[in-house]
């Protein structure tokens, strides 16, 4: 039986994660007011750099090529459907670097053949059972140590650490080691202004990685690293970079991610208040509470394409090799989809919304992160009585230009 060694620490004993977040998506308060709204005024198309709104550095990949910003909800809409013409190889000196050779980098017909294996981890029963045994206990854990205080700080005491024990229990990681390896999974993506804690995490993360497939390869379980050990391509295993390069970016994706859009659903119900009153009194409401907060401010504002051939975009002509900035944030407030985009409010008109993209790419995990946001929930409204902001804290918002979350999340409720 393969022995796993303890994941190692990072060697840059100085590297905070809870201070990476400001550095790599900015410290934005409103990207739609201050600059998006601007943008998408211009058209559904405009060439230039999203970044340059704030002054934030380019990405790897950026420099000498044409950048174009996708802006319109009918023009996000129209890349997306077309991954051939707009390819995932954009994210290849980003993403890739980080997590290695992931579906996340793959173009059709690479990516639809893993893709299908990968989807067999996430299959609704499964979810289902993950909801009762890993979910529920996670969550019951973390209210626990805050139930009885009368006042907390949601988003470093229940938001930030909820998926990511989801999500390390799900891959049976050991307990002692959850601190560390929330640091290699931060560290593993900051790629400016230094590479040096991205090189160390990702190599640190993939040797941990091989040891645990390894193992599960030799005894399977039910859980997810199993189904990827196990799997075949044409009679042979999923290849390891594939599964490797998987696992480095479920822990990110799957907690991350799932951690801003938690925070974005509780800060727009703690803010609206009589939102939050119909919410508490009528459950059926959670869904669309969790859909308004995925378009109001979902977690991810931009991500990258490349086109592979000449094309045209909603009437603008776009050459091949041009990255763009596909701006989910700004489909999500267009003014000719959505009415007062900028508010939260449940009751809106449903429309389709980009909070977990869309097309061949849309979020893999997307289920259990809707499982997870309605557990969370309904467990603060039946856990924490009275559950509402605390007056005596600044009013929370959300913040970044790229990612969003808020910086605290003061409450207090009835004892």
């Amino acid at each position: 039986m393969t022995v796993i060694e303890p994941i190692q620490d990072l060697d840059d004993q100085t590297f905070n994660p809870y201070l990476a977040d400001e550095l790599i998506y900015g410290d934005i308060a409103d990207p739609y007011r201050s600059a998006i709204d601007g943008l998408l005024a211009r058209g559904p198309v405009v060439e230039g750099f999203y970044r340059d709104s704030f002054g934030m550095p380019h990405l790897p990949g950026d420099e000498g090529r044409p950048h174009f910003m996708v802006l319109s909800h009918k023009a996000v809409d129209h890349v997306l459907n077309d991954p051939i013409t707009f390819s995932n190889k954009a994210f290849e000196q980003t993403l890739g670097r980080g997590f290695g050779h992931t579906i996340s980098v793959m173009d059709p017909p690479e990516h639809t053949q893993y893709r299908k294996i990968l989807q067999r981890a996430f299959r609704p029963a499964v979810v289902a059972a993950w909801g009762e045994e890993i979910v529920g206990p996670v969550v019951d854990d973390l209210i626990g140590k805050i139930r009885d205080g009368g006042r907390a700080e949601l988003v470093d005491h229940f938001a930030r650490p909820y998926p990511y024990n989801v999500i390390y229990r799900m891959l049976g990681l050991p307990q002692r080691d959850i601190e560390t390896f929330y640091k290699l999974t931060i560290a593993q993506i900051m790629w400016f202004p230094t590479d040096a804690n991205a090189v160390d995490a990702s190599a640190k993360l993939g040797r941990y990685f091989t040891q645990l497939i390894a193992q599960r390869r030799e005894a399977p379980g039910d859980d997810v690293v199993s189904v990827l050990a196990t799997s075949e391509v044409d009679g042979e295993h999923l290849p390891d970079d594939v599964a490797i390069s998987f696992l480095r970016q479920l822990i990110n994706a799957g907690g991350d991610t799932t951690f801003r859009t938690t925070t974005a659903l509780f800060t727009g119900l703690l803010t609206n208040p009589e939102q939050l009153d119909a919410v508490r009194s009528d459950r059926s409401l959670v869904p669309q509470a969790i859909e308004e907060a995925l378009r109001w401010d979902g977690p991810v504002v931009a991500a990258s394409r490349l086109t592979t051939t000449a094309c045209e975009i909603e009437g603008v002509a776009v050459p091949e090799g041009a990255m763009l900035d596909m701006m989910y944030g700004s489909a999500n407030h267009d003014a000719t989809v959505f009415d007062r985009p900028h508010d939260f409010d449940i009751f809106r008109e449903r429309h389709r919304h980009f909070g977990f993209a869309f097309g061949a790419h849309n979020c893999l995990g997307q289920q259990l992160a809707r499982l997870e946001m309605s557990r969370a929930l309904n467990a603060l409204l039946d856990e924490l009585p009275n559950l509402r902001l605390d007056p005596d804290h600044p009013t929370p918002h959300m913040v970044g230009a790229m990612m969003r979350t808020p910086r605290q999340l003061h409450v207090l409720f009835d004892r």
